[in-house]
């Protein structure tokens, strides 16, 4: 038994033999054993060697060296330049995603957290990456400023062979200019480019050679898309910008193509009938996609909530077409006029979605709540519903206000009531409740922007959100509980360097927040409690925010800070958001006994929350460009606003009646030399002292409205001293701080 063992080849001795025997006509050594001999051997071995040791045939070789490749990029070995092969994790090498800055620096984040923060990328280091590209690193220790730094060893795979960019001439030279300020790298052009473009027309260029070392990129012009100004060009730049995928392949159009549009009677087997139940979906006015439906009842001192979900997991199945190209994108994405959605039309807007009189096919989350709000019992089935009506935020508003009758007033009226129990709960469990400036666009018949109006919230919109959250919460526990691995939705408390500046800002301010190094949420709810009725609330919502980590989806439940939940997830919107589809597969395999597999859910929840982060950075960049392009006509009209930042180079000021932002220069504040002082959150003057403040009340005149940077220039109309600002004190500490500030975006509140 020994001698036949010894006699054996270390390639026969594989265990996944059988299994590359079944895919491949001739299989060549498992990747999981060519890691295994590697760590065995104690030494990083040539290929040659490892070709050797493995008993890899000439005719192999070729095909081996395919396999050795796709391994390095998929981050199990690293081939050094030597072109000795090395194991991935004994040399500690992480593979990251590259996070570009438009200053020309990045970041190199992790494709699987690993606990610690991202790596600090330098320019040098930058001049041969793109953002977006994925890289092979090996950490090298901390910066000055205690950030993680990596020697970059490998590009693994270069983000997108396309770039949306400006194409010129300059100097006789043909360039383009990629519009994503991310990538700082010019790309070349051939001289043969001279009669395919206008100067400074939108064009994709297809990279023919990526930068290396002090070589510049070099492009082709694939497509012209036309002038920057044309109709629809924003949204365009934003797809390609973004590398936003928004064409289904063919491979899941032909899967959507058969399944039925509507629900067959033999799909009713195995679920619960609740076409009798009076569930109801409500919703925007201008919604397509309906993937929830609510009902409930009072029940003695509590009530019963039913939250009806879309069974897209019935009709799209793992690693199908149409699997496929969801997971790719991630998220639907939602621009003024337009919507990229997850799954293909004949879904989103037919089979999957809940509308009026209609079958569908359902997961439901049943639950019992008493009168103080506390989910008690609950269970999740698969059902077939028919909803009984389709009603907007404002309708049922209406209704709920109204003392007369209503079609399904003893419904609606019991869900408002047991809304108000867990709106209170919520309250008193210390949940933050963001009361941000959300507005709507209003277009003309040429796509553009008519006017802007704010979006009023009501408690319709309320009381979905409750529902919502509720069967969320019960999903993360059933699956917690279950001990089946899932994505959670991750949100965690503050760290101590965002929390002092945060204590620091609000001090000035006249506010203070509680908990010491490790605040709750409660702690901040007082806060919002407190600036309630103060005219700089939305200001400082914008800094506790900021103050805040990043809602993230990982497989470690961590709870929900800003929600103050101990378990969290996403269930109920699985027609746009790939984790809920995940998590609804998961409850299913529960239910059934089984476990639903991925390949690996850690790389899952860091791209699906890349995607939601894409998604979110193109949608704010059309908005943007949309709000830029209506002002051009506003230019030398004037406008009151409130300050609504400020940095070292000037104030931004936020439109009364327009909600658009924009940046007077601090060389355009008055007779006087401003300097930023961040230690009192101000610009002063140096000899008048005068003093401007984020919430002072100002007046402005639109002085330009620049597409290209998409940024809205003003001048204060006057010299004026705003009302909260009068002259200071001279200092006695010598001249005032010019200080340093890096512009940053508010985050969205947790979601």
């Amino acid at each position: 038994m020994t001698s036949n063992k010894k006699n054996t080849t270390l390639r026969a001795q594989d265990p996944f033999l059988a299994r590359e025997q079944e895919k491949y006509d001739a299989p060549l050594p498992s990747r999981e054993w060519i890691v295994a001999v590697l760590e065995q051997d104690g030494v990083p071995l040539s290929v040659s060697a490892l070709e050797k040791k493995l008993s890899v045939k000439k005719s192999e070789s070729e095909a081996f060296g395919y396999r050795l490749s796709a391994m390095v990029r998929d981050g199990q070995i690293y081939i050094n330049r030597r072109g000795a092969v090395c194991v991935a994790d004994k040399i500690e090498l992480v593979k990251c995603r590259v996070e570009g800055h438009k200053d020309g620096y990045g970041f190199a984040v992790p494709l699987i957290a690993d606990g610690g923060s991202d790596f600090a990328l330098n320019e040098k280091q930058m001049r041969t990456l793109m953002h977006g590209d994925i890289i092979s690193i090996r950490p090298a220790g901390f910066d000055r400023r205690g950030r993680r730094e990596g020697r970059v060893l490998e590009v693994l795979e270069r983000a997108a062979s396309e770039l949306i960019a400006r194409a010129y001439w300059e100097h006789g030279m043909a360039i383009a200019e990629p519009e994503d300020k991310r990538i700082t790298q010019t790309i070349l052009l051939p001289e043969t480019a001279r009669d395919a473009f206008e100067n400074g027309q939108v064009v994709t260029v297809h990279i023919e050679t990526y930068p290396v070392g002090t070589r510049p990129a070099v492009g082709r012009i694939v497509e012209v898309l036309g002038n920057y100004a044309d109709a629809g060009m924003e949204i365009e730049i934003a797809l390609r910008k973004h590398h936003l995928p928004h064409q289904f392949s063919s491979g899941c159009l032909n899967a959507a193509k058969k399944i039925p549009d509507t629900v067959k009677p033999n799909e009713h087997k195995g679920r619960e009938d609740l076409r009798t139940l009076p569930l109801v979906t409500i919703d925007g006015e201008t919604a397509r996609d309906f993937d929830d439906a609510v009902y409930a009842e009072k029940q003695g001192n509590g009530w019963r909530l039913v939250v009806a979900i879309a069974d897209v997991s019935h009709y799209v199945k793992p690693q199908d077409g149409i699997d496929t190209d969801a997971r790719e994108r991630g998220t639907s994405v939602y621009f003024p006029r337009r919507v990229i959605p997850m799954l293909p039309e004949s879904l989103s807007n037919g089979i999957c979605s809940l509308n009026p009189n209609v079958e569908r096919l359902v997961m439901a989350c049943d639950m019992q709540i008493n009168a103080r709000g506390d989910i008690g019992d609950y269970r999740f089935y698969p059902a077939v519903m028919k909803s009984h009506a389709r009603l907007t935020y404002t309708e049922v508003w209406e209704n709920l206000q109204s003392d007369g009758h209503y079609p399904l007033k003893k419904e609606l009226t019991a869900l408002y009531s047991l809304f108000k129990v867990l709106f209170k709960k919520r309250e008193e469990r210390g949940a933050m409740d963001f009361d941000s400036q959300e507005t709507q666009m209003i277009f003309d018949d040429n796509g553009k922007i008519e006017r802007i109006i704010p979006v009023i919230r009501n408690d319709a919109h309320r009381l979905i959100e409750e529902c919502m959250l509720a069967a969320n919460v019960c999903a993360a526990d059933f699956l917690e509980k279950n001990q089946h691995p899932a994505l959670y939705r991750a949100h965690g408390s503050p760290n101590l360097d965002k929390l002092n500046m945060l204590r620091e800002q609000l001090a000035l301010l006249g506010l203070s927040l509680g908990g010491g190094d490790k605040p709750t949420p409660r702690d901040y709810a007082a806060v919002f409690s407190a600036i309630a009725e103060r005219p700089d609330r939305h200001m400082i919502q914008i800094m506790l925010l900021r103050s805040m980590q990043q809602a993230v989806y990982q497989t470690a439940n961590e709870g929900h800070f800003g929600l103050a939940y101990d378990a969290y997830t996403h269930f109920t919107s699985p027609i746009r958001r790939y984790p809920d589809l995940t998590v609804h597969r998961a409850i299913k395999a529960v239910l059934q006994g089984k476990k639903y597999q991925e390949k690996s859910w850690d790389e899952l929840g860091v791209h699906c929350s890349f995607t939601e982060r894409r998604a979110d950075d193109a949608s704010r960049d059309v908005e943007r460009w949309l709000k830029t392009y209506y002002m051009r006509d506003k230019i030398g009209e004037v406008f009151t606003g409130v300050v609504s930042g400020m940095a070292n180079f000037g104030l931004f000021v936020t439109l009364d009646d327009v909600y658009i932002e924009g940046m007077i220069h601090i060389s355009d504040l008055g007779q006087d030399y401003f300097h930023y002082r961040p230690e009192i959150l101000a610009i002063e003057g140096e000899r008048t002292r005068k003093r401007f403040s984020i919430g002072d009340a100002i007046t402005v005149r639109v002085a330009q409205a620049d597409l290209d940077t998409c940024r809205v220039d003003l001048t204060l109309l006057e010299s004026q001293i705003p009302s909260s600002a009068k002259k200071s004190k001279p200092s006695t500490k010598g001249k005032p701080s010019t200080g340093t500030d890096k512009k940053r975006s508010a985050k969205k509140a947790p979601k």
